[in-house]
């Protein structure tokens, strides 16, 4: 029988056979879909005496929200903060690709570049829905160049920036001399800055002001001034342990948001954790998730190199070197993003965390769109939210992905 078409015309996909995440928990029940939405199908049965159009079994796989990553510097052969002549086509190339790992949405991430770069770069890229035509795109991720010069990691130092100016106090100041840099904050969902720069405050204000998450991250701050960026706005954490200054029980620093009494009570610290087996131990991982598990979220942090074969590639500026799963600046022992997929991060969580299945989703999906206030429509398979999802068998490898209920990718 036919959905009942007095309500909508559009047709009602049903989703069978599977394990959905809802609600912390895997549940065996049916999924419901129509116009790319989920549907509560008491609705759909009492009210329109509807039914399924056509139906999708999922052989007893797990059916989740798609996999969102907040921080990405580009990846088969695509870099984000390399000026191409054709930035959107290099967007969309990985956008596409993306969707074999789960993928339905992200951040495009611009390491620390010069302003011509982020002048050129950033009008290009635009916030978009994903289809078939890959995941979509919720804003572009500004690493940079407001940070520390000790905890550069791979970003170029000539680039860094003070509020002040180039290396020091001088011309236009705070958010002025931030604007000036990047030109243009339009399609921007997030900037990573280190809140110990004189004139911090004010930018962390006005960023918020303007709905762009700032994040703290390459960064010497200690914990005062780290809870002191939060209290103006500041929500999130770039890879926690990498390009901050390590644990110390007098100071903890930055990691000491994850405990803090300081945050603001409606507030919640979110973190990134480079789940890749390589940029922090799985000590470190278990640390965090045991001390703060509903603020971890799952980022790749993958540069040029993903999906390509070892040998030199690039991140913005500088050179990289691919030996084996691991990415140098090269000729140095600076690692420099990953090469690292999102299912392989949702993996090596779960392994190395021996958090639960659904713990391990949600750092992928829940978590990132609640740092980015979408969660009212992205990250959950709650009635009403997007109908982006991810097919997993039970050891976590992506089967198959859906944008708006369509398929877009299968195995």
């Amino acid at each position: 029988m036919p959905s009942n078409k007095t309500v909508s015309d559009a047709p009602i996909t049903q989703f069978i056979n599977c394990q959905i995440l809802k609600d912390h928990k895997l549940h065996r029940e049916d999924l419901w879909v129509r116009d790319g939405r989920i549907l509560d199908p008491e609705k759909l049965f009492f009210d329109e005496q509807g039914y399924a159009d056509r139906r999708v079994d999922c052989g007893g796989d797990i059916l989740a929200p798609g996999f969102i990553d907040v921080q990405i510097n580009g990846g088969y052969g695509v870099d984000f903060s390399q000026p191409s002549g054709d930035t959107g086509a290099g967007v969309a190339f990985v956008a596409r690709k993306v969707l074999e790992h789960g993928v339905t949405s992200f951040c495009p991430t611009l390491v620390t570049s010069p302003p011509h770069v982020y002048h050129q770069v950033l009008p290009e890229v635009k916030v978009q829905n994903g289809g078939v035509h890959g995941a979509g795109v919720l804003g572009v991720h500004l690493e940079g160049p407001f940070i520390s010069l000790e905890k550069k990691g791979a970003h170029p130092e000539r680039f860094i920036r003070t509020f002040g100016g180039p290396g020091g106090p001088g011309g236009p100041g705070g958010v002025d001399h931030l604007l000036e840099v990047y030109g243009c904050l339009d399609n921007v969902a997030m900037v990573t800055l280190a809140p110990e720069l004189a004139g911090s405050q004010s930018v962390v204000e006005e960023l918020c002001h303007r709905g762009i998450r700032v994040s703290l991250g390459h960064s010497v701050a200690n914990l005062s001034q780290a809870e002191e960026a939060v209290q103006q706005g500041a929500s999130f954490i770039t890879h926690l342990f990498n390009a901050m200054l390590p644990f110390h029980h007098r100071d903890p620093g930055i990691v000491g948001l994850l405990t803090s009494d300081q945050i603001p009570a409606d507030r919640l610290v979110y973190y990134g954790m480079i789940a890749d087996g390589i940029h922090t131990n799985p000590a470190a991982l278990r640390i965090a998730h045991r001390a703060h598990p509903t603020g971890l979220v799952l980022v790749t942090d993958a540069i040029t190199a993903m999906g390509l074969p070892p040998g030199r590639h690039t991140l913005g500026q500088q050179v990289i070197e691919i030996q084996g799963l691991h990415a140098y600046v090269a000729g140095t022992t600076t690692l420099s993003g990953s090469i690292a997929t999102m299912d392989m991060c949702v993996r090596h969580f779960k392994h190395a965390s021996g958090c639960s299945v659904p713990e391990a989703l949600e750092a992928a999906s829940l978590h990132p769109a609640q740092l980015l206030g979408i969660s009212s429509r992205k990250g959950s398979l709650q009635y009403g939210s997007d109908a982006d999802l991810v097919l997993l068998d039970d050891q976590l490898n992506v089967k198959a992905t859906f944008i708006s209920g369509e398929e877009v990718w299968r195995k």
